[in-house]
């Protein structure tokens, strides 16, 4: 029994020393990804569609509200209700517009980024199984990292093709 305890205290050690760990910041190389700046223009385009179409409803709303304003004193209380009526359903379509440009803007987003970030997760793995890391973590989210932890950032920059 001493014998086996003493072979798994001087095999114990070799075999830590054995791993490798390696740290990489996915964010840094996220944004450096060269389809970032495809994803960014087509997200830039989508988003002023909307803007553009929020705007041209808001101008017709102000315009109805301007209108109703300058002739309410002169309405029948009928005419005034049904006009009341027609701005606040205009101002709910304008609401549940906006909250349904920003779910598609998100959705969208989301479907352009997926395979930006696959292709990078991809890249890691490939890095990491040819030099053979036992991990590699996000350095973003770590709060230490030592001397004999390797930056793998450049090693997948050159398999993403990034320089």
């Amino acid at each position: 029994m001493k014998k086996f305890i003493i072979a798994m205290l001087l095999i114990a050690p070799m075999a830590l020393s054995a791993q490798k760990f390696g740290h990489i910041n996915t964010q840094e190389l996220f944004a450096q990804m060269p389809e970032m700046n495809q994803v960014k223009l087509k997200m830039d385009t989508i988003q002023s569609q909307y803007e553009n179409q929020l705007a041209s409803m808001n101008e017709e709303f102000q315009r109805k509200a301007q209108d109703y304003q300058s002739q309410e004193a002169t309405m029948a209380d009928a005419v005034k209700q049904i006009r009341q009526q027609e701005l606040q359903e205009m101002q709910q379509r304008i609401q549940i517009f906006y909250q349904t440009a920003e779910q598609d803007i998100q959705k969208k987003q989301q479907e352009l980024l997926t395979p930006v970030h696959e292709r990078m997760t991809k890249a890691i793995k490939a890095v990491g199984e040819r030099e053979n890391f036992t991990y590699i973590f996000d350095s973003a989210a770590m709060v230490h990292v030592g001397a004999d932890a390797t930056d793998v950032t450049p090693a997948v920059k050159k398999e993403l093709g990034i320089k």
